[in-house]
Formats: C-alpha cells, sequence, structure tokens
C-alpha cells in the first residue's frame, strides 16, 4: 500500500508544472487568487511585483497583510530598503533562489504581481547589458533636465525605448540614457539580446493573465484606495517623506505618493490626492493590460470568476 501512495506521489509531482505565474493588471484579484492556490496545494507565493518589494510600502502597493502571509509562505515581500537600488536583475537573481528553495521544499512557487518585466526576465531571461560605469550615471544623474527634456533627448538616441516610457518616469528614462552614454547603443538594442538561458522555461510553467472589464477594474480600483485610506496610506506616505530619500528612488512613484506629497506640502487638499491617485492608477492599469496583452504569449487570459476552476485542472 505504501509502495502504490509513493508511485501516485510521484507520478502526481511529475505531472505538476513546475511553477504558477499569475499576472494582471492592478487590483484584479492576482494576490487573493494566489493565496488561495497556495492554500490548497501548499504552494508559496512569490512576489512579481516592483514595488511590492519595498519595506515601507506594504499599504500603497498593496502589499499582502499580516495575516494574508500567516496563511500561506509569502517570499520577495517587503524585504527591500527605500535606499538601495533594486533592479530586474536583483529581482530575477532573488527569484532564482527562491525558486530553488520552494522546489527543495516541495511547495508549488505561484509568482503573483503586476510588473511584466519581472515575468518576461524569468521566462525569457536578461538581455547582457554590461555594468555601466559610476562617472557615467553621475553624469547623467547630474543632468539639469526635467522629465520631458529627459524624454525628449532619449527619443533623439533610443527611439523605441522612449516611446514605451512614460515621459514623466525620470528613472527608467535616465536608465537608458545610461546604457546609451555608457555602450553607445540603444536600451531597445540590448533588450533584443539575451546573455542565458531562462531561470524558468514557459512551457514548464501554468501562465494565467486576469483578463479584466475595463469598467470594472475602473470601479474596483477606487474602492481598493478608498479602503487604503481607511488602513493608514496617507501616514504611511508620511513616514516615507520623512526619511528625506533621493527623488530618484523608485518607491517615490508608488500609487498616490506623487499626490500625497503635494498634499502634505500644503498643495493640494486631501480629496484632490485621492482623486488623483485614483485616476493614475486607472491610467496605470490600463497600460499594464496593454502590455501584457503584447508582450507575454502563450498565456491564457480569463477573468477571474473563471480562473479558478481553470487553475484547479491547470495544477492537478
Amino acid at each position: 500500500m505504501e509502495t502504490r501512495k509513493s508511485e501516485a506521489d510521484v507520478t502526481a509531482r511529475a505531472a505538476r508544472p513546475r511553477a504558477v505565474l499569475i499576472a494582471g493588471p492592478t487590483a484584479s484579484g492576482k494576490s487573493a487568487l494566489a493565496l488561495a492556490l497556495a492554500e490548497r496545494v501548499g504552494g508559496v507565493v512569490i512576489n512579481a511585483d516592483s514595488m511590492q518589494v519595498y519595506r515601507d510600502l506594504r499599504v500603497l502597493s498593496a502589499r499582502p497583510t499580516v495575516e494574508e502571509e500567516a496563511r500561506a509562505p509569502h517570499r520577495l515581500y517587503g524585504h527591500v530598503d527605500g535606499r538601495a537600488d533594486y533592479s530586474v536583475a536583483h529581482w530575477l537573481e532573488e527569484a532564482r533562489a527562491t525558486l530553488g528553495e520552494a522546489e527543495r521544499e516541495g511547495r508549488l512557487p505561484i509568482f503573483t504581481g503586476g510588473t511584466g518585466l519581472y515575468f518576461k526576465a524569468l521566462t525569457q531571461g536578461l538581455s547582457p547589458i554590461p555594468a555601466i560605469p559610476a562617472e557615467v550615471r553621475e553624469r547623467v544623474r547630474g543632468l539639469a533636465l526635467d522629465a520631458p527634456d529627459l524624454h525628449a533627448r532619449l527619443q533623439a538616441v533610443d527611439p523605441e525605448t522612449a516611446a514605451r516610457l512614460r515621459p514623466s518616469d525620470t528613472q527608467r528614462l535616465m536608465r537608458a540614457l545610461e546604457v546609451f552614454e555608457g555602450t553607445g547603443r540603444p536600451l531597445a538594442r540590448w533588450q533584443q539580446e539575451t546573455a542565458e538561458p531562462p531561470v524558468l522555461a514557459a512551457e514548464s510553467a501554468v501562465r494565467l493573465f486576469l483578463a479584466t472589464d475595463r469598467a470594472a477594474l475602473r470601479a474596483r480600483i477606487a474602492e481598493r484606495f478608498h479602503a487604503m485610506m481607511g488602513q493608514g496610506a496617507l501616514e504611511e506616505a508620511r513616514a516615507l517623506l520623512a526619511r528625506g530619500l533621493p527623488a530618484d528612488r523608485t518607491l517615490l512613484k508608488a500609487h498616490g505618493m506623487p499626490w500625497f506629497a503635494r498634499h502634505l506640502a500644503g498643495e493640494i487638499p486631501l480629496d484632490a490626492a485621492v482623486d488623483g491617485a485614483i485616476l493614475d492608477t486607472r491610467h496605470y492599469a490600463k497600460r499594464q493590460d496593454t502590455w501584457f496583452r503584447h508582450q507575454l504569449d502563450g498565456w491564457t487570459a480569463l477573468p477571474r470568476e473563471q480562473a479558478v476552476a481553470w487553475l484547479e485542472r491547470a495544477v492537478g
């Protein structure tokens, strides 16, 4: 009897996918779906969202609560200090280690988040961009240019990258300029190459994209942001600003942060800050949806109400 059970377990493990990937726009229900699956199959939830890595941003990044984290193992959440430089390359190395750890423990890795570049790097590999000399980085970051001028400068040397970056995304604009200044090649050219096999072969994973009705998502974004206000979003923003971090830190671009900064500086009333944050989040969700649909081939797109049953069949 024990032998038969062991053989069945081996067969089940062999049939199980190596990992589950759950992507989708913000407020689409990814985290709840990943947690429910982790509880059912004994999995581990692994963060694939560039804002949820930061220790300072539990509320504003909609990171899982302490109670949710207690229901199943969670990895790569809230472990990075806001002053640190943290890139997709850093995340990928941590994801590699976390994937191996989950496999050794016999847990199903469930990656979930809204950062498309993380999923792309995980399943397609990273481009072999060489290290940029410190003097080049300092020169670019010392440019006395505002975001629109940085965007125009990038447009002149790397129009492909400029086209996919928001004109207000100062940090990524400077990073693209650093790559061009340091290597003589546009970032877009580097990103067309990969240096080594991906950490996770796409075909070895169950890949789900949570498709959303746009009107319903807009309503959920507003509902969630108002709930976040009751959970201490403004207080979290105040504490983060009090740290005096450099203006180019990624976490200062979190949903609501620019608007809360203006409110706390006395420039706008709180209701205007909340309205602005909700509008920005809706625009961001639309860009996420467009990016995922065009960049992630071979993924299954389903609405949330169909995703649970589909995952049960796909995972076993």
